[in-house]
């Protein structure tokens, strides 16, 4: 797996990951939950130069509507999508 992607400028929240080659949903989930070794909820931060938004958008307590997509490329390579209604990541709040 190559890397998890910024999401878009969207009314949702979003997670993005992309591969050169075949790779599963449960794998990307994993990805972004793996962020959480580098989130410390007492302070509700991230540690200097790591992300933690995916894992963060993944947990958060409010979304209730999530839809999935994965695609498969030309190229070999695959692209998965994940939209929680409604977002998260909201300054100044925890995601649990």
């Amino acid at each position: 797996m190559e890397r998890p992607l910024l999401a878009s400028n969207r009314p949702y929240g979003e997670n993005l990951a992309k591969s050169s080659g075949n790779v599963s949903g449960k794998d990307a989930v994993k990805m972004w939950v793996d962020e959480r070794a580098y989130y410390n909820y007492n302070s509700n931060s991230c540690a200097a130069g790591k992300q933690c938004g995916h894992y963060t958008q993944v947990v958060w307590h409010n979304s209730v509507l999530l839809g999935r997509a994965k695609m498969k490329c030309n190229n070999g390579g695959t692209f998965i999508g994940c939209n929680n209604d409604p977002p998260g990541n909201f300054d100044g709040q925890r995601p649990y």
